[in-house]
């Protein structure tokens, strides 16, 4: 099992673009941990290739979606209904401890010491203070966590349509 992982997600080539960024942004910072991307199948044989060349690992996933159109009108996001696909990380499990962040998201100062915090760390939302921001979160990679995250999501849904594990957490 390896000790860490920087793990982030892309749906498509326009998100997969932003995580070479992040990618190319925790090389430069000299992080001591593995980069691992979760892609799906909407992610173009190029850019996936190009990712090869960032990250440690490339996985492709399916692709998870909360389908709660009503709420994401309301919040005007109809893109944040596949988020659920970054469950996928708690699968990880070749991993001790992984911290997930966003595929647009900039690291501009090495930020190893995440991998101290315990599971689940993530900062409050700017929108929703009583929530917390799913863009950047230490995890402990699990099946079990991953069937009972999956298992909540399907049974209570998502207050927003897009945030993934509010109330699980």
């Amino acid at each position: 099992m390896t000790k860490g992982a920087w793990v982030t997600l892309a749906t498509n080539d326009e998100y997969a673009i932003g995580a070479l960024v992040l990618g190319e942004s925790l090389k430069k910072v000299q992080t001591q941990f593995d980069l691992h991307i979760l892609i799906t199948e909407q992610v173009s044989a190029p850019i996936k290739h190009q990712l090869g060349r960032v990250f440690n690992e490339v996985s492709v996933v399916n692709v998870l979606d909360s389908n709660d159109t009503v709420n994401l009108a309301l919040i005007e996001r109809p893109d944040l209904g596949i988020t659920f696909t970054k469950l996928h990380c708690w699968r990880l499990t070749q991993y001790e401890k992984a911290v997930f962040l966003d595929a647009d998201t900039l690291v501009l100062q090495n930020a190893d010491e995440l991998f101290e915090k315990p599971e689940f760390s993530a900062a409050s939302d700017i929108g929703w203070p009583d929530c917390f921001n799913s863009g950047v979160f230490v995890f402990k990679p699990s099946q079990q966590t991953y069937q009972s995250l999956l298992k909540f999501a399907l049974s209570n849904g998502s207050f927003d349509g897009g945030d993934q594990g509010q109330a699980f957490f």
